[in-house]
């Protein structure tokens, strides 16, 4: 009882505050709420439909998407399994990508984390190349070593264009 108390929100602590059987007021929140199942389960449902890989700019905010729509669906008593997880992602890669989304299911991934832990990694790859890619241009000449010798300049021995001027 003081364990659903502690968590509940204060709004219904007052309006359950006499309640005194645990039991009992776990039935009176579940006829609550019992029916918001019913409510979210379409919602929850078309959002996992409308979910695609490509629609998001990181794999880390598709992935957050893809648990939140996920952890709706198993309050509504939907079961998510690890294929379905691995096949939403791999359907809903862009269709520029088919090949690389044929790589990783050639590389038969078991656990939908395993994937995203390869496409964190390759993303990450990805931003590194096109950083060094912004930073000097293919065909660019690289930018001289802060300690490297000029080839104009004919050394420091004697008679070689020594003096002023």
């Amino acid at each position: 009882l003081i364990f659903l108390r502690h968590h509940i929100d204060d709004g219904l602590k007052y309006e359950y505050l006499t309640v005194e059987n645990p039991l009992e007021l776990w039935q009176n929140l579940n006829d609550r709420f019992e029916h918001l199942k019913a409510v979210v389960l379409p919602k929850t449902l078309n959002d996992w439909s409308q979910l695609r890989f490509l629609d998001f700019k990181t794999v880390s905010e598709y992935n957050s998407t893809l648990f939140e729509i996920v952890s709706q669906l198993k309050m509504c008593g939907e079961v998510i399994t690890e294929d379905m997880l691995l096949e939403k992602t791999y359907r809903t890669f862009h269709a520029s990508n088919i090949l690389l989304q044929q790589q990783y299911r050639l590389h038969g991934f078991k656990k939908y984390r395993e994937l995203i832990g390869s496409l964190l990694i390759a993303e990450q790859n990805n931003e590194l190349l096109l950083q060094n890619h912004e930073n000097r241009p293919t065909g660019s000449t690289p930018l001289p070593e802060v300690n490297a010798t000029s080839s104009h300049f004919g050394g420091r021995g004697r008679g070689r264009e020594r003096g002023r001027g």
